[in-house]
């Protein structure tokens, strides 16, 4: 008994023994400070985390079912900042979690809570789910008052950490590599793809094995995709009041952990880790690069009201950025309450460590930074050779890899399209809302859709930039889909269960007549053609392009916009396709086939429409429907809906003093409501025109030996809302 323990004080002192687990006699070892997490040596385990204010990490040990928590081991040293120990007997299946003990100061950014089960964020696998109860909650959450102290233990209702052992048989993997000019992107979600997949075995659907089924890779390939972009696949936490609401987190952009995959994702969940790697093995196999949407510019506590989960239980101060005079809130230039601390070296190494990490372990390829401008965001602002940035960039593992960044956030100066560093590629939303606008008919758009089916040139040729660092897209996660943007004049998220406020209202759709699904086949005649004439324009213009994954084949959110709750039919891709659907899946084929096949149309340097008189020719010429060159007074006419561009197969862009072989090509496109006559120009070194595309004639043109020709100054009846593509024939090559 203890010298202060009174005679009256027994009882109590035998309850907190008993409500405790035992504190075994230490064999803990001293260990290293690096790396960072939990590594298992084949002797032992090395415990390492960092927190610069905390001033005691006890290292909590569970049973195998990661129920009831066996034993708590103080790790005996602190090097640098890094609470560290070696345990000789835990080995991989070690169920583990950490209680940080410091100061709980909110005032002064302090939320130190022993009670409180912490994961640990370099942990490699996860056991178990969070049940959202008020005892995650480092407050006493019925208060609503963020200074005060709950002291009831999380341990039941938190995730768990597993020490893995990384050894996996990569075989023969080898990284794709694909050439950024060759690179075509597919945007899928793990789950959503597969789920209602027919070829898929039911107990695999929604998973990563269900992606490596030979149908679902056929399709792909088929496609001519080379790039699959995944939503976000590290573990992640339900918000609670979606599940309040019957609802879920289904688009993933709630990360509470940078190195373990969901295993919602897995067929099996103790071995998320393992299918993974074997879904990348299987993409590598069929040519596929794998590219991980990832955020790490907020994590799931959420703010001074949120739950302490990880890093705020770990080191609050250092993980999170605090307002500089009320170090109790945070910084909210996400939206989601928090906002990482990238400007902290353990913060950024942390990051980084993730992404080395998942290239080096994981195979993948490359990476889609979720609100990426946080990420080079410093305390004075965004700085495009800020740390986070340099880093990337310098680092031999991460600059050989894809780095693709969303250039924008809802804090201030949050919008950056196009000033990122050389090696960052960037989703275009100005090609998005430039495309839309001008097939939806939209006065004064020709000359903005002339920049960016050029790669967007003004916004991104700087610095030795390529045009493949303009990712072009039509339609993305975020938003309508390519059906729904020419179906509904609305949004239509009422199932959200936000009374149709949340998602964006300036979608630049159009109906085109009725809202919805209609029977008019005019009107669905007149949608085909539009889904058509987008789908072309992304795959024949310069730069990288992205396609929403069931674009290809008409795929409905029943006009919701904004379906980052929706588990469910609403945002799970339909496999069951009707006459259109599959017509509309040929005609995407085809014309990535077409992009593979005529290199003018994936330049790697920008073009310049200007005279070259060394090679005596032009790479690019803008055309009015009268076959002549365009003049400064007709681009700035707002009436004019219709144009051609020719691009020249002979000529290399930007100056480069050597012909090319490649096929000159003819594009045009009209967004007038009616018939345009367009003559076809006379071009060197050719004898006629070859129809390639005609939008308003989908079956047309499939076999090369069917396709029609046109002579030079002929005239060509454009359909109001369609777009040609037409290749150029050479001369006949007579012997003497």
């Amino acid at each position: 008994m203890d010298a202060t323990t009174t005679t009256r004080d027994l009882p109590k002192a035998r309850a907190r023994r008993e409500a405790k687990p035992a504190r075994k006699a230490s064999r803990v070892r001293e260990g290293q400070p690096f790396p960072l997490g939990a590594t298992w040596s084949g002797l032992g385990v090395n415990f390492a985390l960092f927190s610069a204010h905390a001033t005691k990490v006890e290292l909590c040990l569970f049973d195998d079912a990661g129920k009831r928590e066996i034993e708590r081991i103080e790790l005996p040293e602190y090097t640098d900042e890094v609470w560290h120990g070696f345990l000789p007997d835990a080995r991989p299946g070690t169920i583990y979690g950490y209680r940080v003990h410091g100061p709980y100061e909110p005032d002064h950014g302090h939320r130190f809570n022993p009670h409180k089960l912490l994961l640990d964020l370099y942990a490699k696998a996860v056991v178990g789910q969070i049940q959202h109860h008020p005892s995650l909650f480092g407050y006493k959450m019925e208060t609503s008052d963020d200074r005060t102290f709950d002291a009831r233990d999380s341990a039941a209702h938190m995730l768990k950490c597993r020490v893995i052992d990384q050894a996996f048989t990569w075989g023969e993997d080898r990284p794709p590599r694909t050439p950024w000019e060759r690179t075509v992107v597919y945007e899928l979600h793990v789950r959503g793809y597969t789920k209602l997949q027919p070829a898929v075995p039911e107990p695999l659907r929604g998973t990563f094995r269900g992606l490596t089924d030979p149908e679902v890779l056929a399709h792909l390939t088929d496609l001519g995709v080379t790039a699959v972009e995944l939503l976000p696949i590290h573990t992640f936490v339900n918000d609670s009041y979606l599940i309040d609401k019957g609802l879920t987190n289904y688009w993933g952009y709630n990360t509470i952990s940078f190195f373990a995959p969901a295993r919602r994702y897995s067929s099996v969940p103790d071995f998320a880790f393992a299918e993974f790697k074997e879904m990348v093995a299987r993409l590598h196999d069929a040519g596929i690069e794998v590219i991980l949407d990832v955020v790490y510019n907020h994590t799931a506590e959420g703010n001074e009201l949120g739950p302490t989960l990880s890093f705020k239980g770990i080191d609050n101060a250092s993980y999170y950025r605090l307002l500089p005079d009320q170090a109790r809130y945070y910084i909210n230039d996400t939206g989601t309450g928090n906002t990482l601390n990238l400007s902290h070296p353990r913060v950024l190494q942390m990051v980084n460590d993730s992404l080395r990490y998942w290239v080096e372990e994981m195979h993948v390829d490359g990476f889609r930074f979720d609100l990426g401008t946080i990420l080079a965001r410093e305390p004075y602002g965004f700085d495009e050779g800020g740390g986070f940035l340099d880093s990337c960039r310098q680092d031999p593992v991460l600059s050989s890899v894809k780095l693709i960044t969303e250039p924008w956030d809802c804090g201030p100066g949050g919008y950056q399209v196009g000033r990122f560093p050389p090696g960052w590629a960037e989703w275009n939303d100005r090609f998005r809302d430039g495309v839309r606008s001008f097939w939806k008919g939209d006065e004064g758009t020709l000359a903005d859709f002339a920049s960016r089916i050029t790669a967007s040139a003004d916004l991104f040729n700087r610095r030795g930039r390529k045009p493949w660092a303009s990712v072009n897209f039509v339609t993305a996660h975020d938003g309508f889909t390519l059906n729904d943007l020419v179906s509904y004049d609305d949004k239509h998220n009422e199932q959200n269960g936000e009374d149709n406020r949340d998602g964006s209202s300036n979608n630049r759709s159009w109906n085109h007549g009725a809202e919805g699904p209609t029977d008019d086949p005019e009107i669905n005649e007149l949608r085909e053609r539009q889904k058509r004439n987008m789908l072309a324009t992304l795959l024949f213009s310069q730069g990288t392009p992205m396609l929403l994954a069931g674009d290809e084949f008409g795929r409905t959110q029943k006009g919701n916009n904004n379906a980052y709750c929706q588990d469910n039919e609403i945002s799970w891709v339909n496999w069951d396709h009707d006459a259109a659907g599959k017509a509309l899946n040929r005609f995407t084929e085809r014309l990535a086939r077409l992009r593979r096949d005529y290199p003018v149309l994936r330049h790697t340097r920008y073009l310049t429409a200007e005279w070259d008189e060394d090679l005596g020719l032009k790479d690019s010429t803008w055309l009015t429907p009268a076959g002549t060159e365009m003049t400064p007074d007709q681009w700035r006419d707002g009436h004019a809906r219709s144009l051609g561009l020719l691009l020249d197969g002979r000529a290399q862009p930007s100056g480069i003093r050597r012909r090319g072989s490649g096929t000159t090509l003819l594009l045009v496109v009209n967004a007038h409501h009616d018939v345009v006559l367009f003559t076809l120009p006379e071009a060197k070194g050719g004898r006629d025109w070859e129809r390639l595309v005609d939008t308003n004639l989908p079956d047309e043109d499939e076999d090369p030996e069917d396709r029609v020709h046109f002579d030079f100054g002929s005239q060509y009846a454009v359909t109001g809302r369609s777009l040609l593509l037409f290749g150029l024939r050479p001369e006949r090559h007579h012997r003497e």
